[in-house]
């Protein structure tokens, strides 16, 4: 189980005609140009979360991404940003290895690719970014799915 606070940046998109890949780029550009890390309060660490929720239907329909921080409160949420709190009862690990975001979006590619989306709550996913993911070819990032009981 693994449930916890984020504050962060967001954006609504859909993976339909990679359209996630251009609205996330954006967002990962705001997230580093306006120096997002330095404005979160509370934080619990350094690594950067990806989140996916509020899903339309399933992966295929829309959905909201937020980057920011795991923090230990939501009394602070600046101007701008969103604060959730993210609940999983079950969760499956990932391991993306290899250049970012190539090896994420190669990793994504192979859970939907997979049965697994037969089991999937569509509650919350994330990433983790934490130190690991800065390592050119050998970067690595956690990818975690909510799965039903």
């Amino acid at each position: 189980m693994e449930n916890f606070k984020i504050i962060g940046i967001s954006v609504e998109t859909t993976n339909q005609n990679q359209q996630a890949a251009t609205d996330l780029g954006k967002l990962w550009q705001q997230f580093y140009t306006d120096e997002i890390s330095s404005q979160i309060a509370n934080k619990e660490s350094e690594d950067v979360y990806v989140i996916y929720t509020d899903y339309e239907s399933d992966y295929t329909g829309k959905y909201t991404a937020i980057i920011g921080h795991r923090v230990s409160s939501l009394a602070n949420v600046p101007a701008g940003f969103v604060g959730r709190e993210i609940k999983n009862d079950r969760l499956l690990r990932y391991t993306a290895k290899g250049k970012i975001p190539e090896s994420v979006v190669e990793t994504w590619e192979e859970i939907w690719a997979n049965n697994v989306a037969l089991y999937r709550t569509y509650d919350a996913d994330f990433e983790v970014y934490g130190e690991k993911s800065q390592l050119g070819e050998n970067s690595e990032v956690e990818i975690y799915i909510g799965l039903r009981k």
